[in-house]
C-alpha cells in the first residue's frame, strides 16, 4: 500500500512497471517507455525549477540557506502528510539517511 500511494505520487518512479518488453515489439515497447518516463520527469522537472527558483530568491533577499532548506523541508513533509498520512511519509523517510550517504542529494559543485 505505502509503495503503491508513493508510486503513484511520483517519488518511486523508476520501479513502477512503465510495460512489459517483448522481442517482437522491443523497439516500439522502448520508445513508449521513454515517453512513460518522460511524462513523470517533466512535471519533476519542471517542480524543481520552480522550487530553485523560489530558493535563489530567498537568498538574494538575505534569507540564510539554512532558513531556506529548514522551511522546503518541513514544506514538503507537511504537504506529504496531509495527503499520504504519517506512516506512509514515515515509511519512505527511514531511507533518507542511506540515501543520504549514498551521494543521491550530492551537488557537485564546481568553483570557478
Amino acid at each position: 500500500m505505502v509503495r503503491s500511494l508513493l508510486q503513484r505520487a511520483g517519488w518511486d518512479w523508476l520501479s513502477a512497471n512503465p510495460g512489459t518488453l517483448d522481442t517482437k515489439n522491443n523497439m516500439e515497447n522502448s520508445q513508449e517507455t521513454t515517453r512513460q518516463l518522460n511524462a513523470v520527469e517533466e512535471p519533476k522537472h519542471a517542480a524543481l525549477r520552480y522550487i530553485l527558483d523560489a530558493w535563489e530568491e530567498a537568498l538574494f533577499n538575505g534569507i540564510d540557506s539554512d532558513c531556506v532548506a529548514t522551511a522546503a523541508i518541513f514544506a514538503a513533509l507537511s504537504d506529504m502528510i496531509a495527503t499520504y498520512g504519517e506512516e506512509p511519509v514515515a515509511t519512505m523517510t527511514e531511507r533518507l539517511p542511506e540515501r543520504i550517504r549514498s551521494g543521491e542529494f550530492t551537488v557537485i559543485r564546481t568553483k570557478q
